[in-house]
């Protein structure tokens, strides 16, 4: 299980099969053909259907939780909706598959955690140490704030995502990655930050994602703000105190 939030490069590396097959105009039906049966059972929802009642995000926590404590190959379907107070066979309405639902959860998680850091208290022209700052504290937030167990299971079950499921966490994990980048690049700049900033980038994900193997909050213990001050000291030349 792959304990790393940000993997380079070529950790993971897939190939992504794009092909075109020709479009031929239908064949027209002859003009007394029966008219096409109606599907039986019942159908399918919209999306907005199966949102109804927030149900959606309710097996997505519940699934979130299990697949963090149990492992997505230890828990069963049934398990998820009981979790979420569901009927054994209702989340098949929301979702084809216990995988669909899994790269769902790991969605889910990386669309938080892109809210979160947007939503950090920090102005986008402050200077970049306390950016920095606000970045690292966003993401303690992520991986160990309340309801956390979204990152964590993208930490923990990565490689049970198909390809294609991969490729679609990992556009909205570069999306999140990207307001790093510019922080990263000015600290080196002003030899804040003396290492190369796309291999510091990769090395900082990979100690703050660790923290979700040994972090328990408990009284007395470090508090989310405690753990970014001891980050920023690893990281950085002269680190700024909090405000």
């Amino acid at each position: 299980m792959p304990p790393y939030f940000c993997q380079a490069d070529d950790c993971y590396k897939w190939v992504a099969l794009v092909w075109s097959e020709p479009m031929n105009d239908p064949v027209p039906a002859p003009a007394d053909s029966p008219a096409p049966r109606r599907a039986r059972g019942r159908p399918r929802k919209t999306a907005d259907e199966r949102d109804d009642g927030n149900r959606r995000q309710e097996l997505l926590r519940a699934a979130a939780g299990l697949f963090r404590r149990q492992g997505f190959a230890a828990t069963r379907t049934r398990d998820i909706a009981a979790a979420a107070g569901m009927r054994s066979g209702s989340p098949f309405y929301h979702f084809e598959s216990k995988e669909t639902l899994l790269a769902a959860v790991m969605l889910e998680g990386m669309q938080r955690a892109l809210r979160q850091q947007a939503a950090a208290p920090v102005a986008p022209d402050a200077p970049p140490p306390q950016r920095l700052r606000a970045l690292v504290r966003s993401h303690f937030d992520v991986l160990l704030g309340p309801d956390s167990d979204f990152i964590p299971v993208m930490l923990y079950e990565w490689r049970s995502l198909s390809p294609a499921q991969r490729a679609e966490v990992n556009a909205l994990r570069q999306q999140y990655e990207a307001a790093w980048v510019p922080v990263l690049q000015a600290l080196h700049a002003s030899e804040a930050l003396r290492g190369d900033p796309s291999l510091a980038r990769l090395m900082i994900f990979g100690a703050l994602n660790w923290s979700v193997q040994w972090y328990q909050a408990r009284g007395g213990g470090a508090s989310l703000d405690d753990l970014t001050d001891t980050a920023l000291q690893l990281f950085l030349h002269e680190p700024i105190t909090r405000p």
